[in-house]
């Protein structure tokens, strides 16, 4: 996977796009190739902003969230290490790389987007670390031993994508800026950690508070659900 293909990718939304190779300062640990902010040279077009706004190319940055599970997985390997680890909306793959990078069996980025996998794939190779590509929650390998996702519960339609994870795989890590609180008695708060998505989109700063969750249920995952 090449970075012109994700330019490609990325001119679809936005005629004047490209990506860079970026270090992410939330995730100072990987490079990912990400949106070049230096193309915006001026104001975008309506016809731009209408695209963007259309159609937003989420891949091509790497959200707070993103950032703050990719590290808390490289600064504890042990959560990943030897394990089959599926990052369910993996958008830039940031997470799964970190995954692949801190000693998972398999590393597996799930999106629906096939620019995201491509992100995905293009970001691994940049690491120096494999990861398997899977376009569906539907498609996944039944054998999970860890499900993360960042960022996933946006849309409240999404909630039951909570009980869903846990049933998919025994443990669940979870990063979450957008909902206070999960509702969710099987997830347990670790941590809550200041990030900025990057390129910095001057999002509200509540958005910039990570919070970190584990679940764990030792008998899940032996069946699709």
């Amino acid at each position: 996977m090449t970075p012109e293909k994700l330019d490609r990718h990325l001119q679809q939304t936005l005629s004047r796009g490209r990506v860079a190779v970026s270090v992410p300062a939330g995730c100072p640990e990987l490079a990912l190739y990400l949106f070049d902010p230096e193309v915006l040279e001026g104001p975008l077009s309506h016809e731009e902003a209408q695209a963007v706004v259309a159609e937003p190319a989420y891949w091509s940055f790497c959200w707070a969230s993103g950032q703050v599970l990719a590290r808390w997985i490289l600064q504890n390997p042990g959560l990943v290490a030897g394990k089959t680890v599926l990052d369910f909306g993996s958008g830039s793959g940031v997470v799964a790389v970190a995954s692949a990078m801190a000693g998972a069996a398999r590393s597996i980025a799930c999106d629906i987007d096939p620019a995201a996998l491509d992100a995905a794939a293009a970001n691994a190779r940049l690491n120096g670390v494999d990861v398997d590509l899977c376009d569906d929650w539907g498609n996944r390998p039944e054998e999970l031993d860890l499900i993360t996702a960042a960022d996933v519960l946006y849309d409240p339609e999404n909630r039951p994508l909570l009980s869903a994870f846990e049933s998919a795989a025994p443990q669940v890590l979870l990063a979450d800026s957008r909902v206070k609180d999960l509702g969710a008695p099987g997830y347990i708060r670790q941590a809550v950690v200041e990030a900025r998505t990057w390129p910095d989109l001057n999002e509200f700063e509540e958005f910039n508070q990570v919070r970190l969750y584990l679940a764990s249920h030792p008998g899940a995952g032996k069946n699709k659900g």
